[in-house]
């Protein structure tokens, strides 16, 4: 009698890796809905945008429809070198992303950027409850510096 394959559940990383895969799927549809699903109600988020924190999903929500509503068209995202580290219902994460697309006022916008996010498993599904997204700048012009590249 032949033995059936054991189908083995993906392993927490696993996990978190392919949320991040379907959450780039999301980005680059421009779908808020299945965005915000990926984050918990209680998110902290540090982002390029003002203000300087954002408290809640329903605060950073408002800023996703805003950056949205200044692009034009499609827009691609890449994650790279995302390394996942996973401790019981914890895990935080880090990369590199890179994001283009052009703008509505004609400009393009192509530039990387740095990373980082933890989570939490909430009601058995992994929850994004904290994020950073930031830019080296140029500490003598003040400039972001969006051509660096890894």
């Amino acid at each position: 009698m032949a033995q059936q394959a054991q189908v083995l559940p993906l392993g927490e990383e696993n996990e978190i890796r392919q949320l991040f895969v379907d959450f780039t799927r999301a980005m680059q549809a421009k779908d808020i809905e299945r965005i915000m699903s990926y984050y918990a109600s209680d998110l902290v988020a540090f982002d390029m945008m003002p203000p300087l924190r954002f408290v809640g999903r329903d605060q950073y929500r408002k800023s996703w429809e805003f950056g949205f509503s200044m692009m034009q068209g499609s827009w691609d995202f890449e994650q790279r070198d995302l390394k996942v580290h996973v401790s019981g219902d914890l895990a935080f994460c880090h990369a590199l992303n890179h994001a283009s697309g052009k703008l509505k006022d004609g400009d393009n916008m192509d530039g990387w950027m740095r990373w980082t996010c933890c989570l939490r498993k909430i009601d058995g599904k992994w929850k994004i409850v904290h994020e950073h997204n930031s830019v080296p700048i140029d500490m003598e012009s003040n400039k972001a510096l969006w051509k660096l590249e890894p």
